[in-house]
């Protein structure tokens, strides 16, 4: 599976639904899997919470994850995958929070740090990833990441 039209129909085939919880990319994921043409069938929506109270509100990831582990870690894409399955009632949710620029605080995760999540049938995976470049080029990688880690799901 190597574009988006076929991860979509293989979602379809197997009867599965999709949804997302996006933070860095702030809908970027959604938007591609909406330009495929019939994605109304698998896919059934996305929160895009890019504020650390939003994620606690929408996607009940809890304050305590966000305090102890910092809101680009593991543990979020976890809850906010996990979170947004639960809320968008769909059998595949996945996730991402990271930091795509221009800049980074000193002792927050530095520019290009991303973590996806990925819910299925009660389980929830992770992913870290290093990404190069500038605001929109980590935003639109992390993006297609988002699609290859649901396409590693269906193999």
């Amino acid at each position: 599976m190597n574009n988006h039209a076929q991860i979509l129909q293989a979602l379809g085939d197997k009867g599965l639904t999709l949804g997302s919880a996006e933070s860095l990319t702030a809908g970027l994921f959604a938007a591609k899997v909406c330009d495929v043409p019939g994605a109304s069938a698998v896919f059934k929506g996305a929160i895009v919470a890019y504020d650390p109270a939003i994620k606690e509100k929408l996607l009940k990831v809890r304050k305590e994850t966000i305090e102890t582990n910092g809101v680009v870690s593991h543990q979020v894409a976890s809850e906010m995958a996990y979170g947004g399955a639960k809320a968008l009632g769909v059998d595949i949710c996945v996730s991402c929070t990271g930091n795509a620029g221009p800049s980074a605080q000193e002792g927050e995760a530095k520019v290009g740090d991303v973590y996806l999540g990925l819910y299925y049938q009660g389980n929830v995976w992770t992913i870290p990833l290093s990404l190069e470049g500038d605001r929109e080029q980590i935003r639109k990688a992390t993006a297609e990441a988002m699609f290859t880690f649901v396409a590693s799901l269906l193999r």
